[in-house]
């Protein structure tokens, strides 16, 4: 298989075919132009090139192709653009340096398993210099950014198109997702009175309990259910959402793995379901945990070394009981935005921090002072206060739908910015016979 067709992002941009600017080719006296484009011209020299390209690609991936008639026009509108672009890249001062171009090729051949030489050797095997490549690598990095200085500008994307994006996930979601169940059924005799229905809720909560106190559920299925799968410890194996009772299908919804419900009440009696596997559905996951800290800021006038005199001392307080930490950050603390607040960060995910917060936080038990430690805002003094999982899916679907918009939307507009690009550049397309060709 050809290398085009293995790469990822930029060779995939290869296997569209877009070739290097005019200034990277080598001309002969027999190069003509082939189209005007503003104050720059496209060369036959590039048509043709991008036309052997398109064609050696679709010869490696086995595609059928149009007419040469029908691909040079393809090529030339494809050249087009790409001259557009390029020229707008220079009046925007768009470049892309020699190391970074180095590294974005070091991490395509490291992507593909390949190292630098098998890269070039496979570049060079169908047929291209690795020096013409290299540049083909570059301009594409030049159209990313016009394209996302251009473009990015123009996409709006509203709240409500979020939510009814989440919606819908959760919708398509929904008819894939499988529940493992466990089941209990606190059954009803046939015309049950009152007090078959007080005697039955009764024990279905005091299942329940003992559920919560990690009773076995199988061996309490076994012993108390009337379901049909008593015998099999209340087993209803991997159920669709859509397969299972309606009055399941909406106690399960939100619910997570391990999770006990009930007792649900039915026509039967009552019911205690237990999530006992998820599948075909994202669950995250993520740590918070809740800090204070005080903030000193070395200056001309206190040294660093006196910054973190100063929090051992107020460590030492803390320890001791002579001081309070709330007083200590309202009065010392130099982050304004919590010390009017006794230096409490709330509940956060721990990664929104710099790297040394976030590792000292990482080292404390419950409670627990660090000792002072310095970060890029100044020295620190933190106390841990608590941890907690907290479910970030809700939040992971909005992303997600974020992102699934942007990228719609990102595809419209560059379409849309194109058209009105080309639309207002003087494009003059020089037929062979035009030029004097024979």
């Amino acid at each position: 298989m050809a290398v085009f067709t293995k790469l990822s992002f930029w060779m995939c941009a290869l296997a569209l075919a877009v070739t290097s600017m005019t200034t990277s080719a080598k001309q002969t006296s027999l190069d003509r132009v082939a189209v005007i484009v503003d104050q720059s011209v496209i060369l036959e020299s590039e048509v043709s090139d991008l036309v052997a390209t398109v064609k050696r690609n679709a010869i490696a991936n086995n595609q059928s192709l149009p007419s040469d008639r029908a691909l040079r026009v393809q090529a030339i509108e494809r050249l087009i653009t790409t001259h557009l672009q390029m020229d707008m890249a220079k009046r925007m001062g768009i470049q892309v340096s020699d190391p970074q171009l180095d590294q974005t090729i070091a991490n395509i051949a490291a992507q593909n398993n390949f190292s630098m030489q098998q890269l070039r050797e496979n570049i060079e095997r169908d047929g291209i210099s690795f020096e013409r490549y290299r540049e083909d690598i570059r301009q594409e990095m030049i159209i990313g950014e016009v394209r996302r200085a251009n473009v990015r500008r123009r996409i709006y994307i509203t709240p409500q198109e979020i939510n009814n994006l989440v919606k819908l996930i959760d919708e398509q979601g929904a008819e894939q997702a499988e529940y493992k169940l466990g089941h209990i059924l606190i059954g009803l005799p046939p015309e049950p009175t009152d007090d078959d229905i007080a005697t039955a809720r009764n024990n279905a909560e005091r299942i329940l309990e003992r559920l919560n106190k990690d009773g076995d559920f199988a061996k309490l299925a076994i012993a108390n259910s009337s379901g049909a799968k008593a015998l099999e410890g209340g087993d209803m194996g991997w159920l669709n959402i859509n397969s299972m009772p309606t009055l399941f299908a909406e106690a399960v919804q939100g619910k997570s793995e391990g999770e006990l419900i009930g007792p649900i009440r039915s026509g039967a009696g009552f019911h205690i379901l237990q999530i006992q596997g998820l599948r075909g559905i994202e669950v995250v996951k993520i740590e918070e945990v809740k800090a204070r800290h005080i903030l000193i800021k070395p200056s001309l006038i206190l040294s660093e070394e006196r910054a973190k005199e100063q929090l051992a001392e107020f460590r030492q307080q803390l320890i001791d009981g002579e001081a309070e930490f709330e007083e200590l950050a309202k009065e010392h603390s130099a982050d304004p935005g919590s010390a009017l607040r006794g230096g409490d960060l709330g509940w956060a995910n721990p990664e929104i921090y710099v790297p040394a917060f976030k590792d000292t936080l990482a080292s404390l038990e419950k409670d627990e002072y660090s000792q002072p430690f310095r970060s890029s805002h100044g020295w620190h003094l933190v106390q841990l206060i608590d941890r907690r999982i907290d479910d970030a899916t809700d939040k992971r679907k909005e992303e997600k739908a974020y992102q699934l918009l942007y990228k719609r939307k990102f595809a419209e507009e560059t379409d849309a910015w194109l058209r009105e690009m080309r639309d207002a550049a003087y494009i003059e397309v020089i037929n062979p016979a035009d030029a004097g060709e024979s």
